[in-house]
């Protein structure tokens, strides 16, 4: 698994290294749909687990040599 963010460092949706995934409203959506990578709420803030971001980012890859048989 490539690890792309911290595993220890929280994340908010302002966060320039976010924007891999998206817009600051396009996070908000997902979290509204219950969509995209695991959150966690602190006091009025929304934060990301590296390690969280990792994992979500590892469950979209697709290996297009998987489904050529």
């Amino acid at each position: 698994m490539a690890t792309i963010y911290n595993h220890d460092r929280i994340y908010f949706p302002e966060d320039p290294e976010l924007r891999v995934l998206g817009s600051v409203e396009k996070l908000a959506q997902w979290r509204h749909r219950n969509r995209g990578p695991a959150f966690m709420r602190i006091g009025r803030r929304i934060g990301y687990l590296g390690s969280d971001l990792n994992v979500y980012l590892s469950a979209q890859r697709v290996d297009p040599s998987e489904g050529a048989k």
